[in-house]
C-alpha cells in the first residue's frame, strides 16, 4: 500500500472512531486510549499524524466543511447556472448545523472552550479563516454563472453567513430555547441578500 493511500485509510478510520465516540460520550469524555481502542490503531500510527485528539477533533470539522464544499461544486457542475440547487445545498448544511446533536457542532463547542490554548486558538482560526473563504468562492461562483448580483460584496457576505453558521451551532446548545429566527427567515435573508 502506498503512503498516501495508508495516511487516507488512517485518517479515516481515525475520523469514523472519534465521530462514533463523540455520538457516545461527548468530546470531553473521550480519552486517546478511547480512540485508540475504537480505531484499532496503535499510538504510534496515530501519533505519526496527529499530537493530540484537539487535533482529531480539527479534522472532524474540516471534514464537515471539505464535504459540504464537494456537495455543492457537485451540484453546480450538474446544474449549469441556477441559483437554487447549489442554495439548496448550503441550506441543508445549515439545518444540520442548528441541531445540537451534530458532531461538528459539539466539537466546535468544545474546542471553544479551550480558545486560551495556543494550539486550539490556531485550529479555530484556520477553521474560521477557510469557512469564509469557501463561503466566498460560492458566492463567485454564483457571480460568474450570473445568478449572484455582482454588487454582492463576496468577503464581507462570507463573513456574515459564517456568523450566522456560527451562531447557529452555539444557539444549539442553549438547552430550552425558543428561537425566533427560524430556518426559514435565514433562507429568505441569503437569497433575498444574493438572489439576482
Amino acid at each position: 500500500m502506498k503512503q498516501e493511500e495508508r495516511r487516507q485509510q488512517t485518517t479515516g478510520v481515525l475520523l469514523t472512531s472519534t465521530k462514533e465516540l463523540i455520538r457516545e460520550k461527548g468530546c470531553e469524555a473521550i480519552t486517546m486510549k478511547d480512540i485508540m481502542d475504537r480505531s484499532g490503531l496503535s499510538k504510534g500510527a496515530i501519533f505519526h499524524y496527529v499530537k493530540s485528539k484537539d487535533e482529531i477533533f480539527a479534522w472532524v470539522l474540516q471534514e464537515r466543511l471539505d464535504a459540504t464544499n464537494e456537495r455543492f461544486q457537485d451540484v453546480v457542475n450538474q446544474g449549469g447556472a441556477t441559483f437554487e440547487g447549489p442554495m439548496a445545498k448550503i441550506l441543508e448544511n445549515l439545518r444540520a448545523l442548528d441541531d445540537a446533536q451534530e458532531v461538528t457542532n459539539k466539537v466546535l463547542i468544545y474546542l471553544l472552550g479551550k480558545e486560551d490554548q495556543p494550539a486550539v486558538a490556531e485550529t479555530l482560526k484556520l477553521y474560521y479563516e477557510r469557512s469564509v473563504q469557501v463561503s466566498r468562492e460560492w458566492i463567485v461562483t454564483g457571480q460568474s454563472h450570473g445568478v449572484i448580483s455582482e454588487s454582492v460584496d463576496a468577503g464581507k457576505t462570507a463573513d456574515l453567513f459564517v456568523l450566522l453558521s456560527l451562531g447557529l451551532r452555539v444557539r444549539s446548545t442553549i438547552p430550552m430555547v425558543t428561537a425566533q429566527f427560524q430556518m426559514e427567515d435565514i433562507a429568505g435573508m441569503m437569497t433575498q441578500l444574493l438572489k439576482k
